[in-house]
């Protein structure tokens, strides 16, 4: 299947977000460890997260979360404290690729009893649910947030609790902090004791309503259009989002600042969902450097902006883009190439243009590796790009299944190249 993409000439639109992924994956572990029998609402509609709803509601003994790598984190931690239950956690071919050796050992540690049911250190796994007793436990900090978040989740139902101390740099800390906040939201005991120290005492969740609030990332490829606009007219308002959210990727907003786009509240009450109005501010950084650490899903759609608005870029912290549904370093390398664009790489974790340009190859399209946010994050290119080409577009639907459909309403014109 491919896209053929012609983009409108004005730009003014309302999108309704999707709810965020993030919360709705972490929320479904955390209530079904409550026990509690009223489901949380407005749940992200993405194949990650309905993966996770699938387990739960249905429990098969195999359990396929495709390429869901959040499922794949969580459902195992999950899993290992489901007392007298037994199951297979598998995915997708490059999902049984994925390195999961270092939460398996941690969850050892803590007497989990788990099997790989394959290559040793990778899906799928065998899992003997069983209660754990939980104490000290010490990991690397610069391991995958998702890692870290899996074995957080469960420390409420812990016998002693969790007391995780993360050695070295700890990196993602705002995916931590959002896995924090979403415990508390349901009664669990947890904080950073120390800058390295997080402390889950051995208190129980309490089932309760929720709502999900929309999904900054999903924002994000609403900011790169609005940035990559030529129309200072053209406005674009995103429903649904929460000021002072506790998702890490909600600093879009300040970094797209820095590329002429403005952000508006409707409202600004703490926890309350809202309209958020995006404008052009006509002004823009001259070069843009930025440590991806704490945010490696929104560096594909500022490698695109940046190089397509000539602002020369280096940015950093992307050394968990190599494990991610691709290799997106290469795959970034590779694609913006076809645009015309020669983007250089750096020590595995970082990537830098500065200005080099080469011929467009364009007529094969831009290839999407099975990564959803190739999709998305090129999609918007369509605005400097007349006619452009995504190939597999359907992979979106892991994260943002109705961005086509939005985009269509928006004013895009998609025509089905297959």
């Amino acid at each position: 299947m491919q896209y053929k993409i012609k983009a409108p000439k004005v730009l003014q639109h309302t999108a309704q977000l999707p709810a965020s992924k993030s919360i709705s994956n972490r929320v479904l572990v955390i209530h079904a460890l409550t026990g509690g029998q009223t489901r949380p609402s407005n749940l992200s509609d993405c194949d990650d997260t309905e993966v996770i709803v699938d387990a739960l509601n249905n429990n098969p003994y195999e359990i396929n979360i495709k390429a869901a790598g959040t499922a794949m984190r969580f459902m195992t931690a999950y899993l290992s404290v489901k007392d007298g239950e037994e199951h297979v956690l598998t995915g997708t071919e490059r999902m049984r690729h994925r390195p999961i050796g270092i939460l398996v050992d941690a969850l050892r540690r803590l007497g989990a009893h788990i099997e790989y049911a394959g290559e040793e250190g990778y899906p799928p796994l065998r899992i003997k649910g069983r209660a754990l007793e939980g104490g000290l436990l010490e990991v690397a900090g610069n391991i995958s947030s998702q890692f870290i978040s899996a074995l957080l989740m469960i420390g409420p139902n812990l016998k002693n609790g969790l007391t995780l101390h993360m050695t070295g740099n700890v990196i993602s800390r705002p995916y931590i902090d959002l896995t924090l906040w979403t415990m508390r939201e349901f009664g669990a005991d947890a904080e950073w004791s120390d800058y390295d120290t997080i402390v889950v005492e051995p208190q129980p969740y309490k089932a309760r309503p929720y709502l999900t609030e929309n999904d900054w990332s999903a924002a994000s490829y609403w900011y790169e259009m609005m940035a990559l606009t030529n129309n200072i007219d053209d406005v674009i308002k995103l429903e649904g989002l929460t000021d002072g959210s506790k998702q890490g990727d909600s600093q879009v907003r300040y970094l797209f600042s820095l590329l002429g786009v403005k952000t508006t509240f409707e409202t600004k009450k703490p926890g309350v969902p809202t309209t958020v109005t995006l404008k052009h501010s006509g002004r823009c950084v001259p070069r843009l450097e930025y440590n991806f650490v704490n945010s490696p899903d929104l560096a594909q759609t500022f490698v695109v902006c940046c190089a397509l608005m000539n602002v020369p870029f280096h940015f950093t912290g992307l050394s968990t883009l190599k494990i991610k549904e691709t290799d997106r370093i290469e795959a970034m390398k590779t694609e913006m190439r076809k645009l015309g664009y020669v983007i250089r790489s750096k020590n595995d974790s970082e990537l830098i243009w500065d200005g080099e340009r080469c011929e467009p190859s364009l007529e094969a399209g831009i290839d999407t590796y099975e990564d959803h946010r190739m999709a998305l994050a090129f999609a918007p290119a369509a605005l400097r790009f007349d006619g452009l080409v995504i190939n597999n577009p359907q992979v979106v639907t892991k994260s943002y299944p109705k961005f086509w459909e939005d985009i269509c309403q928006a004013g895009f014109e998609i025509k089905d190249e297959r």
